[in-house]
């Protein structure tokens, strides 16, 4: 029997991690290198070059200059943030019993949660339309039991179209922050319940801190994703409540001003890295305050 040294593992693990040559490794990712450039990056610096046709920054004047397009921009930042919050507030307390939850009681949670993925946003957003139009079950349900003496207005407004997008997210954020869960190890909260702590104490000072690398990732998702959101807000909010994606749909297909919708794309794209440089920054900040304290 022989017994390897520290050294001589160390040396294996340093051969193998050496075992393909710089070339080798440069020929087995170039399919994948290939493939970003091809469908990323090349598309992305000709719709960039596209916003600038002309050589001047009139199309960026033009958004930033005109009401309707600046407002249209602050209203699908706001409308992404606040389906981003309404996101966590329901979807960290699924998460949180689901990996509470026994193995069979979690997986019926779960398929709860997987089920409406796996459906296309078209039929959940036309389900939506279904529930909250003028004669829809929302409507009579109120009128049976006597809240409202006639038909409200619910579709094609502005709560309709976070309530529709949240619904299509909120299995984006589920996903991240029970991941966070189960990875965190049950003796910290065994510890913390031993030195005193009673269950919201050590859901604080433990659980939730140590989930929010889950709940960053969520966030960013359902973020970025509710920023290019196209099929709900145009059936669900109808003309009233434009997004971006909508208003660049309009130009693209009706008003053929491809310059210009090339200019939206490009501000939509900046807007979005830049509230990824701030997720990121934000997570980088919790994890420094968390090894000091």
């Amino acid at each position: 029997m022989t017994n390897s040294s520290p050294h001589s593992s160390a040396r294996s693990t340093l051969s193998s991690a050496r075992f393909y040559s710089p070339s080798a490794s440069l020929g087995l990712a170039a399919p994948l290198l290939a493939a970003l450039v091809a469908g990323f990056l090349y598309p992305v610096v000709r719709l960039v070059a596209l916003s600038f046709s002309g050589g001047t920054f009139d199309h960026y004047r033009r958004i930033f200059s005109e009401p309707l397009h600046l407002g249209v921009l602050l209203s699908t930042i706001e409308v992404a943030l606040v389906v981003t919050i309404a996101s966590l507030v329901v979807g960290f307390p699924v998460a949180y019993l689901m990996a509470r939850l026994s193995n069979g009681l979690a997986l019926v949670v779960a398929a709860c949660v997987f089920i409406p993925l796996w459906t296309s946003v078209l039929i959940r957003s036309y389900a939506w339309v279904v529930l909250l139009q003028r004669n829809g079950i929302v409507n009579q349900l109120l009128l049976e039991i006597g809240v409202t003496d006639g038909p409200l207005k619910l579709i094609y407004t502005q709560g309709a179209v976070i309530l529709a997008m949240t619904h299509v997210l909120v299995p984006f954020m589920i996903l991240p922050i029970y991941s966070a869960l189960c990875a965190l190890p049950p003796d910290y909260i065994r510890a913390a319940r031993n030195l005193g702590a009673g269950p919201v104490r050590a859901f604080v000072a433990v659980t939730l801190p140590l989930s929010l690398p889950g709940v960053f990732a969520g966030s960013v998702m359902c973020f970025v994703l509710a920023l290019g959101f196209y099929i709900t807000p145009a059936l669900v909010g109808g003309p009233g409540s434009m997004l971006m994606a909508t208003l660049i749909g309009q130009q693209t297909a009706v008003l053929l001003d491809w310059p210009f919708a090339a200019a939206l794309s490009t501000v939509l794209l900046a807007v979005t890295l830049l509230f990824v440089l701030l997720f990121r920054r934000s997570l980088s900040l919790s994890k420094g305050l968390n090894s000091v304290h």
